[in-house]
């Protein structure tokens, strides 16, 4: 199955968008575009079987809640205000995650914001696929750190 040319993903959404929000940087563009071929091979809108994710980054709706719940306080006025830019006023946040490709990225960015560890380094699939599989995917997500995520995350680094 096909979904979004990875080096297009990588260079026209990932990195202009975590550049606008000032989260950016070579390893986090790798993780964040590994992270949207994993999630879904950069080609799902929904998750497979029906079940709540939504967007090529699969966030769920609760954690997207749970995210922008996080973001209120002054610490973080600046990223709400640049995380809003990326919205469009007539349809709810959430719903975007499925059609906002910026707003998406934006918020699994987000998600990895708010994990205290450094992303590890841009050339390291290992180490990165394991950071996805920790903070994103967490222990109760279906995903794992083997060959074929790896790969994906290889995939990402050479876009």
């Amino acid at each position: 199955m096909g979904g979004i040319d990875p080096s297009d993903l990588k260079w026209r959404v990932v990195a202009p968008v975590l550049d606008r929000l000032g989260l950016g940087g070579a390893a986090a563009v790798n993780l964040l575009t590994g992270t949207a071929l994993v999630e879904s091979r950069a080609a799902r809108l929904v998750q497979d079987g029906g079940g709540p994710a939504l967007g090529v980054w699969q966030m769920e709706p609760a954690t997207h809640d749970a995210l922008w719940g996080m973001l209120e306080g002054a610490e973080h006025a600046d990223l709400q205000t640049r995380m809003a830019r990326m919205t469009c006023t007539d349809i709810p946040r959430v719903r975007q995650l499925i059609g906002n490709l910026r707003y998406g990225c934006a918020m699994a960015r987000v998600k990895y914001f708010f994990d205290p560890a450094p992303v590890p380094a841009a050339k390291d699939a290992v180490r990165i696929c394991a950071y996805w599989k920790r903070v994103y995917n967490s222990a109760l997500g279906a995903g794992v750190v083997d060959s074929v995520h790896i790969a994906a995350f290889t995939t990402a680094i050479r876009a």
